[in-house]
């Protein structure tokens, strides 16, 4: 989730309007039977909320995350208006056959952006929301999991991260620490740190410096939600 303001160098003197909307389930999975789901959006605050919802496939290249138009998913309505306390379902509506067995799932985007509404006063500062949630279709058979290679190198003097993904699962990477061989630990991300999709090589840089004879050292992180640890080779410098 994504937050903006517009004419930040006014927030000292002017009121600002926080949105009330918001969105669940924060992610949907599809089986490859199944060929529908839904978002429900709710309004929580106390004026109308104007939103315009729209679906990308999603696929992931050197430089991040590439969304293209969408022709294997729709959403409907793509236009929703809630008032104060109201909820809309949003279905997610698959168009074209599951990857098949053996296939890597496929990937969307569901982006949910509010529209900013005039105000009477013509004074104050809006905040407006935009969600960008994922939506996976797994293929037929057995469900596939990730497959996970990680590396660790030196970026100016700071750690960063990479993995390759070469399993038929996307793997969310939340939670990331690392263990040294002298028992330290460094926390890079203390939450969510990013998607590898099927096929797709990461990489992440840190803030965190990068220590005086570092040695071999472990990778503590949680993988869709599970907790997971495993040896982690140092790759050389890339100053």
């Amino acid at each position: 989730m994504a937050l903006y303001a517009g004419a930040l160098g006014l927030l000292a003197s002017a009121p600002a309007y926080a949105s009330g909307l918001q969105v669940s389930p924060v992610t949907v999975t599809l089986t490859a039977k199944e060929t529908a789901d839904g978002l429900t959006l709710s309004n929580v605050g106390n004026s109308t909320v104007h939103a315009q919802v729209r679906v990308y496939h999603w696929r992931q290249g050197p430089d991040g995350d590439i969304l293209d138009p969408s022709t294997g998913l729709v959403i409907s309505p793509p236009m929703v208006v809630l008032e104060p306390g109201g909820e809309q379902l949003v279905r997610v509506i698959r168009t074209q056959p599951a990857p098949a067995e053996g296939q890597p799932e496929d990937s969307y985007r569901v982006v949910i952006d509010e529209l900013p509404v005039a105000r009477d006063d013509k004074e104050g500062i809006d905040f407006v929301l935009r969600y960008s949630l994922p939506i996976f279709i797994q293929p037929a058979g057995a469900e596939p999991e990730p497959s996970l290679t990680w590396s660790l190198s030196e970026v100016n003097g700071k750690i960063g991260i990479g993995v390759s993904n070469s399993g038929l699962k996307h793997a969310q990477i939340a939670d990331v620490s690392i263990r040294w061989s002298d028992g330290r630990q460094t926390v890079l991300a203390p939450g969510l740190l990013g998607y590898a999709l099927p096929g797709a090589t990461r990489s992440w840089g840190t803030a965190e410096p990068w220590p005086a004879n570092a040695s071999a050292a472990s990778l503590e992180v949680r993988i869709n939600g599970q907790e997971t640890q495993q040896e982690l080779p140092l790759a050389g410098s890339s100053r």
